[in-house]
């Protein structure tokens, strides 16, 4: 572990990751409880579901575009005192967002807590496995994840449960509590470790010179948005099309978290030994299951079943988050936050085009065939990667 001051100096590498992974929670309940919450300030600010659907669209841009300039300005800066500063940020932006007086200014407000997101679990993943031992940095960027996948356990249903009961404005009250509880807790454990030995913004800028640094993050922003083309519009789903009441909404929600956690827990093992292959697997598997939601979704039975199913394929995170830090060689933080812009394009653009298929006629159940066309697209883009590879290794040897 990295020299470190104070009393971190005595505290286990797994709780300096459970500390980073209370960010996780925060930023997993902020992405995922405005999906959520979508039904209820679409109505209270007058706009309908799929116009609504831009408030995701705009938080994910600024994750697109935080990402890569804070890491980048950030490059000299120790990362716990990065890791602080990120999250403060993120905190002041969601309780602002808990105040937002038009759906305009919401939209602002969402850009604006975005821009933190990628940074921080950039510099986070590269604190996670900078304390464990090489062969085990997929199970540490998930250990760091689950804070994520626990939030849409736990953090999701909380706070559409305070959308029906007391306003969806209290969602963005919690999320700020939840921020600043993690950049508290980040500068009491986390190490005071400085910048990466001769680290600087124009190192940085290197990842963006490698093909496989572009094809990995290609493989997120599409493969990922057949995830978020379902879940955008999972309660409106399960309202309309699955007929059930809206108190049994979060426990659905729920299922979807505990599937993400399951393969939080369970992937990384797979992807320490096999990292490719897993990844092909994992899209695969999204492909499919998101597919299925279109034939569940009558049920609320198999549509639990497929919600649960599409849930684990959400673990792809942590297997590119650990390919960009191989393909990106010197240059890792941009490239491990520039993960989060890709996961966040996938976040603009599933429920866009799951808006677009419901809005043209095709019905909420569309958005499954949406989601299995984006998978199967990530996993097209996956293969090219694999072949250049090899072809290159072919050539130098």
């Amino acid at each position: 572990m990295s020299k470190s001051h104070g009393p971190s100096r005595l505290v286990s590498p797994g709780w300096i990751i459970f500390a980073l992974a209370i960010g996780a929670f925060a930023i997993g309940t902020t992405e995922f409880a405005t999906m959520s919450l979508l039904p209820y300030f679409a109505k209270d600010l007058g706009v309908d579901a799929p116009t609504a659907g831009h408030a995701i669209s705009a938080y994910a841009l600024g994750v697109v575009v935080g990402a890569p300039v804070l890491t980048v300005l950030g490059a000299r800066v120790a990362r716990r005192t990065l890791l602080i500063w990120l999250m403060g940020a993120f905190a002041v932006f969601n309780a602002l967002c808990a105040w937002a007086p038009s759906f305009e200014s919401l939209l602002v407000l969402r850009f604006l807590s975005g821009l933190p997101h990628g940074a921080y679990f950039g510099v986070a993943a590269l604190m996670a496995v900078s304390l464990v031992p090489l062969n085990k940095r997929n199970q540490a960027v998930g250990r760091m994840f689950l804070g994520l996948t626990i939030a849409t356990i736990v953090g999701v249903p909380l706070a559409n449960w305070l959308g029906q009961v007391a306003g969806w404005r209290w969602g963005f009250v919690f999320v700020a509590v939840a921020g600043l509880l993690t950049a508290g807790l980040v500068g009491w454990l986390a190490p005071l470790s400085p910048a990466t030995k001769g680290a600087s913004p124009l190192r940085e800028l290197e990842a963006l010179k490698r093909g496989q640094v572009w094809l990995t993050l290609a493989v997120g922003s599409i493969g990922f948005g057949g995830l978020f083309a379902v879940y955008t519009y999972l309660a409106d789903t399960l309202v309309e099309v699955t007929q059930v009441s809206p108190t049994t909404v979060p426990l659905v929600l729920g299922l979807f978290g505990v599937g993400m956690t399951v393969g939080s827990l369970v992937v990384p093992h797979f992807a320490d030994r096999a990292q490719l292959p897993t990844a092909m697997a994992l899209l695969v598997w999204s492909a499919i299951a998101t597919g299925l939601f279109t034939f569940a979704a009558h049920n609320i039975w198999t549509i639990s079943l497929t919600v649960f199913l599409i849930g684990i394929g959400g673990s792809l995170g942590t297997v590119l988050q650990t390919r960009l830090m191989d393909v990106a060689r010197n240059a890792q933080g941009l490239a491990a936050a520039l993960n989060h812009s890709a996961f966040n394009l996938a976040n603009a653009l599933g429920p866009f085009l799951g808006g677009l298929a419901i809005s043209h006629g095709l019905g909420w159940t569309s958005t499954g065939w949406v989601g299995s066309l984006l998978a199967l697209g990530g996993l097209a883009l996956l293969m090219v990667s694999i072949w250049l590879e090899r072809q290159a290794a072919i050539a130098s040897n």
